[in-house]
């Protein structure tokens, strides 16, 4: 299996990149294509190119993140997004990681890899791992800000099956997010949804869920706007920052007092595990559902722990055949199987 990075998108871009690549095939046994400055990135890897199943493909241009998603890809045909997405196309890899320039990661997919026939909206699926022992999913995370109420059908099929075979959850339960869990509560996006989601007949619709059920675990994938999940993506970061922080200060204090390293301390209090499910970077990454190939996107801020297991989280997408089984499950419903 061979996974495209790009290797130039991301704050820490390209040393952590990098780092979090090599690790990842040596860890995963994956061979990993860096896409980027060749000149660069040979420096970077030149000592442990040897050791691991690493190339570099030269893409002499950078999409910066304040750029126009599509301005950007049509003006840098060579840019490490438009290069690294061209390697799925032409079958080079199997998977590409990016942490750049998330609308044009969006936008090149789009274009080039194309939607699955039925899908009329790609969404990235972002897993929130707050108390439970599994994740939940969110579609949309931020590809569509405007939606219709189809759009979230889509959404709520898609989340299914990528929770059904990546996770392993037979029937996942889903959720529509709204502003009470009542039916008829939320505006008339969600009122539209509820209807459709309540009558279709392959997805395990639960009915709404309040903000506060995101940390419960009521259900396995919620869905919602890409506009609302954005925003909520973003709320959870902030607090588990703010968070993370205030207990790494705090178990700073006391190890000096107990002499204990602040990691050992935060398990023997029980916090180890917590904060652990609090830190963006165990998973890494988001998955674009909906297109013909297998996309994850990275946190901008991704160092090399980050990007690891992004790349991990590709491999787990390729392995469960997610691109495919999405083609299948959307042929099924065009069909009118």
């Amino acid at each position: 299996m061979k996974i495209a990075v790009d290797a130039a998108g991301g704050d820490f871009a390209p040393h952590e990149v990098v780092k979090g690549a090599i690790k990842a095939a040596q860890e995963y046994g994956v061979e990993i294509a860096l896409v980027g400055r060749r000149s660069v990135l040979r420096k970077l890897a030149q000592k442990s190119v040897g050791k691991a199943p690493v190339t570099i493909v030269d893409a002499k241009q950078i999409i910066d993140f304040n750029e126009h998603p599509i301005k950007a890809i049509r003006n840098k045909p060579n840019s490490s997004i438009v290069v690294g997405i061209g390697l799925l196309k032409s079958g080079g890899a199997q998977a590409f990681v990016s942490a750049g320039n998330t609308g044009a990661v969006v936008a090149s997919a789009l274009l080039t890899l194309g939607r699955v026939n039925g899908v009329s909206r790609a969404a990235i699926g972002c897993f929130l791992d707050t108390i439970s022992s599994f994740p939940a999913l969110l579609v949309d995370a931020g590809a569509n800000s405007d939606c219709r109420p189809e759009h979230l059908l889509e959404f709520a099929r898609v989340g299914s099956l990528y929770s059904k075979y990546l996770l392993k959850i037979e029937s996942p339960r889903v959720g529509l997010l709204s502003s009470g869990a009542e039916e008829g509560k939320g505006n008339r996006l969600t009122q539209e949804t509820y209807e459709l989601l309540k009558n279709a007949k392959d997805i395990n619709f639960t009915g709404n869920m309040e903000g506060h059920d995101i940390v419960k675990r009521t259900v396995d994938v919620i869905v919602t706007d890409g506009f609302t999940g954005n925003i909520v993506i973003k709320t959870i970061e902030g607090f588990n920052d703010n968070f993370l922080n205030s207990v790494r200060q705090m178990g700073h204090v006391f190890s000096s007092a107990s002499r204990l390293r602040a990691r050992d301390l935060l398990r023997d209090i029980g916090l180890g595990s917590w904060t652990k499910k609090m830190d963006y970077t165990e998973y890494g990454g988001a998955c674009l559902l909906g297109v013909n190939g297998n996309v994850i996107i990275a946190h901008g801020r991704s160092q090399a722990k980050a990007i690891k297991n992004a790349i991990g989280l590709a491999k787990e997408t390729v392995e469960c055949g997610i691109a495919e089984k999405v083609r299948e499950g959307n042929y099924e419903q065009a069909s009118g199987n």
